[in-house]
């Protein structure tokens, strides 16, 4: 079964006005996704997401312009040496780095989806795992900085759907970020799991700050405090307490940038996304890596239900799976746009699809109605 077409689909949605989400990056004015489509001479098509990375245009043009010529004619089937001849040929040289493994990432999807399709099966049955309760957090763009009581009451509201962990925003200001964890604790009682994500926004000065303040209401991590290649800052940070581990890896490409953090002996979470770290060929790899050192993976999601179908699947078949991150955005059509991918329990789990492949049915009529919007899809906060 050869490859024929590759094709990718960027697809944008403009919040309405006055309805974003404030955090450590900025304000979001939009949604960006890009879905890569990979037909066969068999008749089998798999579909995949790749993440825009801000770009979606240029990762498209990547996608069609460069990696589809390198893999049309190649077996379907054979996701390693696809993934090899991108690393070859673009990541290991000249290529675009970070961009390439964005591109990357959502043709190796759709060739996963491919492989459970041509075998009748459903992913995570295809890499060898169970379709077991994946316990998962309360996450995606959502609650961003407004004042303790509304962003206590959006926590609530999760936690009655089910949830029983939900991750905040952190990166305003120390003062504000300390009393928003104190009253979401508060409301919420000691049993449900608090994670924090900071965005990049913090200095190392803020953690000291904050961090036994999160020590104090028992949070599970504090994710992202530092741009994702401030090694030496992360050091730094895990040095200041042992009670919160810090997390990292939606911003790590490639099971080449997990060993530098690895190295780094510093982040006790990882992040890997599907979508942006070379896809599920390269998210086994890092898996595997961090499985030896008893690294738990906490997978990054992005926009669409491709890729959050896809983390359930690699979830359900690793061994150091920790959290789903769920999207619970207001404002995201695509997380639904192919049908409800996943749907917490009152255990505060969700399942992978029981479909062959990646287990949802793509309607391309739906494509038509988010083209691609050019600019940034984050206006930044200062």
């Amino acid at each position: 079964m050869k490859i024929t077409r590759i094709t990718a689909i960027a697809l944008s949605y403009r919040l309405p006005e006055g309805k974003t989400v404030v955090m450590g990056v900025g304000s979001t004015l939009k949604r960006d996704a890009i879905v890569v489509k990979v037909e066969t001479d068999e008749g089998i098509t798999g579909y995949g997401e790749a993440h825009p990375g801000r770009s979606p245009k240029a990762i498209v043009a990547l996608i069609q312009g460069t990696l589809a010529p390198l893999l049309e004619g190649m077996e379907a089937t054979d996701c390693v040496g696809a993934w090899q001849r991108v690393h070859r040929m673009q990541l290991a040289s000249h290529g675009l780095g970070a961009g390439a493994a964005l591109a990357v990432s959502g043709i190796d999807m759709a060739l996963w989806d491919i492989r459970g399709k041509a075998a009748g099966m459903p992913l995570y049955k295809l890499l060898g795992g169970s379709r077991r309760r994946i316990p998962a957090y309360a996450g995606g763009i959502a609650l961003g900085y407004q004042p303790a009581e509304s962003l206590a009451e959006e926590a609530r509201q999760y936690v009655s759907q089910g949830y029983r962990a939900v991750k905040l925003r952190l990166g305003d200001t120390v003062a504000q970020d300390i009393a928003r964890v104190r009253a979401v604790r508060q409301a919420l009682g000691p049993d449900v799991d608090i994670l924090t994500d900071a965005n990049t926004a913090y200095t190392l000065a803020d953690v000291r700050r904050v961090m036994p303040v999160l020590a104090e209401i028992q949070a599970g991590w504090l994710e992202e405090p530092f741009p994702c290649n401030d090694f030496a800052s992360y050091r730094e940070a895990a040095r200041i307490t042992p009670l919160v581990p810090l997390a990292a890896g939606e911003n790590h490409y490639t099971r080449y940038e997990f060993a530098q953090m690895l190295e780094a002996g510093a982040v006790g979470v990882w992040q890997p996304d599907l979508s942006k770290t070379g896809g599920i060929t390269e998210a086994l790899r890092i898996a595997a890596i961090a499985s030896a050192w008893r690294i738990p993976l906490n997978a990054h999601s992005s926009a669409t239900g491709l890729n959050h179908a896809a983390t359930l699947h690699f979830l359900s078949a690793i061994d150091n799976a920790g959290y789903f991150e769920a999207c619970v955005s207001h404002f995201n059509p695509f997380r639904d746009m192919f049908g409800s991918t996943f749907q917490v329990g009152q255990d505060g789990c969700v399942q992978a699809p029981d479909a062959p492949g990646i287990g949802l049915e793509i309607d391309e009529d739906l494509f038509k109605q988010y083209p691609a919007i050019d600019g940034p899809g984050y206006v930044v906060k200062f």
